[in-house]
C-alpha cells in the first residue's frame, strides 16, 4: 500500500512542481538577449560540466538539429565551446567558456529571485517543513543517483 501511495504523491508532485515551473516562466523570459532554451542550456552545461550534444538533446527533449541551432549562436557569441570527440568523431562535446559562466551566473541570480518572490508569502513554519521535505529528498535521490550511475 506504501509504495502505491508514494507513486501517487510523486506524481502529484510533478505536477505541482510543473504548475510552479509555469509561474515562474511569467517572469523576463531573456537575459541578454538569450531565450530561455539558450539560457536553461548554458546554466545546466555551467552547473554539470561538458556534456555530448545528443545528452543535451535529450534532457532539453528537443531534436539534434534544433539544438545545433541554439548552440550556433551560443557558440558564434563565445558561450560555448564545441569539440568533436577523438575517440569517436560522431560526438560532439560542449562546455561553457568563462563569458558563458558570467551568463550562466546572472541567469541563475535571476532565478533564484524569482524563487524567492515565489514563495515570499509562505510563513517560516511552512518554508521550514518545506527545507526539511527538500533536504530529505535529495538525499535519497543522491543515494539512488550513487546507486545508479
Amino acid at each position: 500500500m506504501a509504495h502505491k501511495e508514494f507513486v501517487k504523491l510523486f506524481e502529484s508532485n510533478i505536477l505541482l512542481f510543473d504548475k510552479l515551473s509555469d509561474r515562474l516562466k511569467r517572469g523576463p523570459s531573456a537575459l541578454s538577449g538569450y531565450p530561455r532554451q539558450q539560457l536553461s542550456i548554458l546554466v545546466r552545461l555551467h552547473i554539470g560540466g561538458p556534456a555530448l550534444l545528443k545528452e543535451i538533446a535529450r534532457r532539453e527533449m528537443v531534436t539534434t538539429p534544433n539544438l545545433c541551432a541554439a548552440f550556433r549562436k551560443l557558440e558564434r557569441d563565445g558561450l560555448v565551446l564545441r569539440r568533436i570527440d577523438d575517440t569517436d568523431r560522431r560526438n560532439t562535446w560542449y562546455s561553457v567558456t568563462k563569458k558563458g559562466e558570467q551568463i550562466a551566473g546572472q541567469a541563475m541570480d535571476l532565478m533564484r529571485g524569482a524563487i524567492d518572490k515565489l514563495f515570499a508569502g509562505i510563513s517560516r513554519e511552512d518554508e521550514v517543513a518545506l527545507t526539511g521535505a527538500m533536504k530529505t529528498i535529495n538525499k535519497i535521490l543522491e543515494k539512488m543517483e550513487l546507486t545508479n550511475a
